[in-house]
């Protein structure tokens, strides 16, 4: 079997696919692929193990052959993937969802409500470049964290974790998703309510929605208009979720205190009045960025295509239904 990986990935994984005579390329980019490299390293082979800044329709699928099997996708979510391009051609689509990721996003997005309450990266440059004459008694006031407002959009295995962590701080939790969850409300003493009143009540706002059609943009100007001024925003999500202009507005304009943003509207490309925004924090999409969340991402890319190869069922497949029907 021919297997390309489009990018280096951290761990010795890739060692275990060339079993059994398996031809295996990795790409000899640090970066990610152009859509011209993309198509003409992969053509031809028969699992594609890829990654979210991979962006696969149908055409990449066309283009690569009809012996295209698998994409195999070293992310949790799947949107750069057209799952329903893959079904209709009976290629199977799996990710990497695991409890090592969604620990190390929950903890990441802790890490952002911490820094942005306390001021912490402004304080930091500021005693950096030599601000720092001496305690003051009103430098970097922020705001405590406990008896605070905590609004979870999107209320899956990360936003359960991140409400799980707020208990030590005594925060009332609102959530909203689809329906009620009334086993994680008894677990975590979380209260579902509208999007109107989490945006209304909320002290911090955590995004933990997938990027969808409906998604998109969803935290927009007339969302921003609805939150109570002086909230904290954070995105550990998907950065189109959140209309980056609009953000930029409401930082502007006072009614975000201020925005902790692991995710980009147009990545790697960040507006440039968020670099300037002293009550911004930015980090590059690293959320999962921790061994032991790279390390299982790893096992498990690797390990469901070595699962399609001998006829097994893989244990994430994101499209069940084309399993039967698979090319193979």
């Amino acid at each position: 079997m021919k297997i390309f990986v489009t990018r280096k990935i951290p761990g010795d994984f890739i060692e275990s696919l060339k079993v059994n005579g398996n031809e295996v390329v990795i790409s000899e980019f640090n970066r990610p692929l152009t859509q011209v490299e993309l198509l003409e390293k992969a053509k031809g082979v028969d699992f594609l193990l890829a990654l979210l800044t991979d962006r696969i329709d149908g055409d990449v699928m066309d283009a690569v052959g009809p012996q295209l099997k698998m994409i195999s996708n070293y992310a949790v979510g799947f949107d750069n993937v057209d799952i329903k391009a893959a079904s209709d051609r009976g290629i199977v689509v799996t990710n990497t969802p695991s409890d090592e990721v969604n620990e190390s996003v929950a903890e990441h997005t802790w890490a952002l409500i911490l820094a942005l309450a306390r001021r912490i990266v402004e304080a930091d440059e500021a005693t950096r470049r030599g601000a720092y004459k001496g305690w003051e008694p009103d430098i970097f006031l922020g705001h405590n964290i406990i008896g605070k407002t905590l609004g979870i959009i999107g209320l899956g295995r990360i936003g359960s974790m991140v409400a799980r962590r707020s208990q030590g701080y005594k925060m009332t939790v609102f959530y909203n998703k689809r329906e009620p969850d009334p086993k994680a409300e008894q677990e975590l003493g979380v209260k579902f309510v509208s999007l109107d009143d989490l945006y209304k009540q909320s002290d911090f706002i955590s995004l933990h929605v997938p990027l969808t059609e409906e998604t998109r943009h969803m935290i927009n100007k007339d969302a921003f208009v609805k939150m109570k001024k002086g909230v904290f925003l954070v995105n550990t999500a998907r950065g189109p979720v959140v209309d980056e202009r609009d953000l930029v507005d409401a930082l502007r304009n006072g009614q975000l205190a201020g925005a902790g943003l692991d995710v980009f509207d147009n990545e790697p490309n960040i507006s440039p009045e968020l670099y300037n925004a002293p009550n911004v924090i930015t980090t590059p999409h690293i959320a999962s960025a921790t061994w032991e969340a790279r390390n299982k991402m790893g096992e498990q890319a690797v390990g469901q295509i070595l699962s399609v190869i001998t006829g097994q069922k893989p244990e994430n497949l994101v499209n069940p239904e084309v399993w039967e029907k698979r090319r193979r």
